[in-house]
């Protein structure tokens, strides 16, 4: 893949770390396979302004029989030969995990670099365990993992905000059983600030990929019961994504040029009669666009298929939907901080 990248020295570190975490996390993944005959995920890239501006290229599981949806991608925006964008860039790893097995729990994390032409930057570091059968060992594993990764301290901010934003009002529960969440963060040593998000992203590898394998040697036997949990599970994650999380919103405004993997995030199915049910209990305009999202995928069924068509079709639908009501931005999940990604880009 070529596309031009930022010549800021903070910046190319970044993308060597993130890129190094991408390389890492896949390599880790392919390990839990048993039969590795062929590779897991597939290379997919994409371009902004056909690479004047940067671009991105994520890895695609295609193991149907360990993966439901993962997508491990890596990006860089650059407005450096723009005077007009306040932007200098931003470099991103951003990655979601859903395993096949019911009892393996999904994964996300974002670690992310963005840089202004004032010379000021900051991180985005994020993380949370999601399962669809919650196992307290797991939780606490993770948890632990997370302390390992950013220190007690850090972690305390990083777990109070990550409750804060991953957190659905209208349903009154979590989106997952663990989280964490730190917005423009930075501290007066650029070096430490590397250091960390490298560090976290290694160890959060480490301590996933050990779940995700010893839930896959401890459930062998999966009942049709712990697949209802996941479908459902899913579908709770599908809705939380696109009427709450401003990363995911954020990106679909900002750019049409990398619909399918912004949402790489979204499981492969989920029950539509589960979501219109809870599509009464949000708020007016996060109902109204949900229900506008649920219209566009295969009609007449109760398990709809989320592949790269229907995540085009939610894409323009949600552009749409917020063109028309703006306002509608100030329901999205928040921290103590609101990043100004779309001001960014303008």
């Amino acid at each position: 893949m070529s596309f031009v990248r930022a010549k800021s020295p903070a910046a190319q570190s970044a993308f060597a770390i993130v890129q190094g975490l991408q390389t890492r996390l896949v390599e880790a993944l392919e390990s839990v396979r048993s039969e590795r005959q062929t590779h897991g995920f597939q290379s997919v890239d994409w371009l902004r302004a056909q690479g004047t501006f940067g671009g991105g290229s994520r890895y695609v599981a295609i193991d149907e029989h360990y993966f439901n949806r993962s997508s491990v991608n890596i990006s860089q925006v650059q407005y450096e030969g723009d005077p007009s964008k306040k932007l200098g860039s931003a470099t991103a790893l951003s990655t979601i995990i859903h395993p096949r097995n019911p009892f393996a729990p999904s994964m996300h994390m974002h670690i992310s670099w963005t840089a202004m032409k004032t010379g000021e930057g900051y991180w985005r570091i994020m993380a949370d365990l999601n399962p669809s059968i919650p196992s307290d060992a797991d939780r606490k594993t993770f948890e632990m993992g997370l302390v390992k990764a950013a220190g007690e301290e850090l972690y305390r901010v990083g777990k109070e905000q990550g409750e804060r934003y991953f957190f659905i009002p209208a349903l009154a529960r979590h989106r997952g059983v663990a989280h964490f969440y730190l917005e423009e963060y930075h501290s007066n040593d650029a070096a430490a600030d590397e250091k960390l998000a490298q560090t976290f992203g290694e160890t959060i590898i480490e301590t996933y990929v050990g779940i995700f394998r010893q839930a896959l040697e401890s459930h062998k036997i999966v009942t049709a019961h712990d697949l209802s949990l996941q479908s459902a599970y899913h579908s709770l994650y599908f809705l939380q994504v696109l009427t709450l999380d401003r990363g995911t919103t954020s990106g679909l405004l900002v750019h049409d040029e990398n619909d399918t993997g912004i949402l790489g995030s979204l499981p492969s199915h989920v029950d539509k009669d589960l979501l219109h049910a809870w599509a009464g209990k949000l708020p007016a305009l996060q109902s109204d666009l949900l229900e506008r999202i649920l219209g566009t995928l295969n009609e007449g069924d109760k398990i709809a298929i989320v592949d790269d068509v229907a995540k085009l079709k939610i894409a323009k639908v949600t552009r749409e939907f917020y063109k028309a009501h703006p306002e509608a931005m100030e329901l999205l999940a928040r921290g103590d901080r609101i990043p100004p990604t779309q001001e960014n880009h303008k």
